[in-house]
């Protein structure tokens, strides 16, 4: 990937790269009732292990600890105990770049060398860290930098956990023991909207989004996560029942011929089924309603005809249209539409009673823009292997 030379500014990290630890188990990613089985079997009392794991849990997810030794509240044998059986540690930030607007894009090392993109967006308003959940995806939508990278696995939950840790630790957002409270969040939504589907590694997503919503530590609400799927209709209804967080589809199309060439997987759950999942989804209401996000191809599904199909089939679902303009990567198959072919569409869902806000691109850049998430390196690698 080729990268203009300014306004970015960019930093290749050269840390070393870390050995594994044997034996040790790695804290971050685990729930509560693991962390608790996992301090009892290292060797707390059963009777002490609820206490334990609140102080624990408070250092590393409140105050953003990752030095047993510094843990002031326990005791000095304790915190041995606890740095002979575990670590605290996050995935390697390889690289990080800056766009002109601000958004911050990390290429991120986790286990057996893999790479994934994080992107954080500040804004006025808030500030939304979009984070991955797969290395790579299966999904091969055509308009979707992405999804031209073939999927190599699920992220483990402490992965994902470790990608808000790691934008953390970046902006300097972690509380100052002593200092004055701030309540000023820098990361103040996240969106599972990065590399991967996350319904198809729903477990581990859950279970890190469970840490991350926890009010003893990074407590971010319910509805400051978004999870983004494709349209994996037999998760869809677990999103609501185990996450809670809010949903959104990326949807994309108005035809089932169109939708899929745009996004395969509805050969498998065509628009008709998805929609009737999405009716059903629990606690869906005016307050809480889903996304429907809906990139804008020149010429392939910006017609006024194809604002007024997706009317109709919004209709019975609280709802709002996110328009996303088409952003372009090298051998993209497809061109953005025009400004005033976007307005046009966008007229016709508001005026139908939907807001249709147009996403304005972020990071394009330094490719961290909606769609263009793809490791950097995966490009090099196939250069080396022609070589």
């Amino acid at each position: 990937m080729t990268l203009p030379a300014a306004p970015i500014t960019q930093d290749v990290l050269t840390l070393p790269r870390k050995l594994p630890q044997g034996g040790l188990t790695n804290i971050v990613g685990l729930t509560r009732d693991q962390l608790r089985d996992a301090l009892i079997a290292a060797g707390t009392p059963e009777k002490q292990a609820r206490m334990r794991l609140g102080q624990v849990w408070q250092w590393v997810y409140h105050w953003g600890m990752r030095d047993f030794a510094a843990m002031t509240n326990l005791a000095r044998d304790y915190r041995a105990l606890l740095a002979a059986n575990f670590v605290i540690e996050l995935p390697e930030v390889v690289t990080r770049q800056v766009s002109a607007d601000g958004t911050r894009k990390y290429l991120v090392r986790i286990a057996g060398g893999h790479e994934v993109e994080v992107v954080y967006i500040p804004e006025t308003d808030r500030g939304t860290l979009c984070i991955s959940s797969q290395v790579g995806c299966t999904l091969t939508c055509s308009f979707c930098h992405t999804g031209t990278q073939k999927l190599v696995r699920n992220l483990t939950a402490g992965e994902i956990v470790g990608q808000v840790m790691l934008a953390r630790d970046d902006l300097g957002e972690w509380p100052v023991q002593g200092a004055p409270k701030d309540e000023t969040r820098l990361i103040s939504n996240i969106v599972l909207m990065g590399m991967g589907e996350p319904l198809y590694n729903f477990e581990n997503v859950r279970d890190a989004m469970k840490i991350v919503m926890d009010g003893e530590g990074i407590a971010l609400g319910r509805r400051r996560i978004t999870l983004s799927t494709s349209g994996v209709v037999p998760e869809i209804a677990r999103t609501a029942t185990e996450i809670g967080c809010l949903l959104a589809v990326s949807f994309h199309a108005t035809t089932d011929a169109v939708r899929d060439q745009l996004v395969p997987i509805n050969k498998k759950w065509n628009i008709a089924t998805l929609l009737d999942a999405l009716r059903d989804y629990p606690g869906l209401s005016n307050s809480e309603r889903i996304t429907f996000e809906y990139v804008m191809l020149d010429g392939v599904n910006d017609s006024k005809e194809d604002a007024w199909r997706l009317v109709e089939l919004l209709r019975g679902i609280p709802a709002k249209v996110n328009l996303i303009p088409f952003n372009e990567w090298p051998g993209a198959p497809y061109k953005r539409s025009s400004g005033n072919r976007i307005h046009a569409f966008a007229d016709i869902i508001h005026n139908a009673g939907y807001a249709s806000p147009i996403r304005t691109p972020r990071g394009e850049d330094i490719m961290a823009a909606c769609g263009q998430l793809k490791s950097a390196t995966e490009k090099q690698r196939r250069s080396v292997r022609a070589i």
